[in-house]
């Protein structure tokens, strides 16, 4: 089980996790992605299926313009997965997918001063609760989030992302 170390947190039912990485250069491993996400998405994660693509700043650009009209590339896109009105009980159900470019990633952790696997961290905890219904249109829902990213990341041994 996941939380059987030292250092480590248990999670009940993780998010069955695909990884795909269209780039080179350190990235989280599979276990690890699929723990932040799971913490994230708690109960929610039971029998779900992410996926994970890591990818270059062109593509995450591309994707950017096309879905969210912002014609630069961004460190975290959410693809919540449609509900699926008559999903068999045993079948497994598609909770999204998350895409990251990985050099937007490192180029924030470096200007914000932060270790690389702690941005990471937040920013797959911040793209899993997307998925789960998650937003920061409005100051009290941007609130909500926050409060909750710290509070799972704080879980999964992080410090808070929103302090410098």
């Amino acid at each position: 089980m996941l939380g059987s170390r030292p250092g480590r947190v248990a999670v009940a039912a993780p998010v069955r996790l695909e990884v795909q990485r269209r780039v080179s250069g350190w990235s989280p491993s599979r276990r690890e992605l699929a723990l932040w996400a799971s913490t994230a998405a708690g109960r929610r994660a039971a029998g779900r299926e992410l996926g994970v693509r890591v990818v270059a700043a062109a593509e995450s650009r591309r994707l950017n313009a096309h879905f969210r009209g912002r014609d630069q590339a961004t460190n975290v896109l959410s693809f919540p997965a449609p509900r699926l009105p008559h999903a068999a009980a045993s079948a497994s159900l598609p909770l999204g997918d998350l895409v990251v470019c990985a050099r937007v990633l490192r180029a924030e952790a470096r200007a914000q001063d932060k270790p690389l696997k702690a941005h990471w961290a937040h920013l797959i905890v911040h793209g899993t609760l997307h998925l789960i219904g998650y937003d920061h249109e409005r100051t009290s829902d941007a609130q909500r989030m926050e409060r909750r990213e710290i509070a799972v990341l704080r879980r999964l041994g992080f410090a808070n992302p929103y302090r410098s």
